[in-house]
Parts: C-alpha cells; structure tokens; sequence
C-alpha cells in the first residue's frame, strides 16, 4: 500500500490521471475528508473539492511503474 498527496488541478489533468491510473490492475482511490472515491472514476472525482491537494492511496508497492506514470501529478510542499 503507497499513499502520496495528488494535485488535480485542471479538467485535463483528471482526465489523463484517470486514464493512467485505469490502465493498472491495482485498486487506487483518492480520499478527501470523509469521502473516498475510486480513482478510476471520472466523475467520482469530480464530486471531491480539487482546489486542494488529495490524498491518493494506491494497492500497489513503492516503486510501482504506476508511480513513475503519475509522477507530475504527485505533490510536494516545497
């Protein structure tokens, strides 16, 4: 289990990470407060409040090709 902080921040960018993250076999959701949605799930994300950075939380090991693909959307506080 790998959890990262995304930012979706644009209609484009939940489109390509929905499409990248459908393309893995493994379970990945997307929580924010009290709601989880499952990240292969375009309009469950858009029920979420994407102003802010989501916690991502992926059935998979660090490492995972599956990182490497959503690598831009990853957030850092730097």
């Amino acid at each position: 289990m790998v959890e990262k902080t995304v930012l979706l921040g644009k209609i484009s960018d939940v489109k390509e990470f929905v499409k990248t993250v459908s393309e893995y076999g493994c379970d990945v959701d997307l929580i924010s407060g009290k709601y989880i949605v499952d990240a292969k799930s375009i309009m469950g994300i858009f029920s979420l409040d994407l102003s802010k950075p989501i916690l991502m939380r992926a059935d998979c090991a660090e490492g995972d090709p599956l990182l490497a693909d959503i690598d831009k959307f990853i957030f850092t506080a730097d």
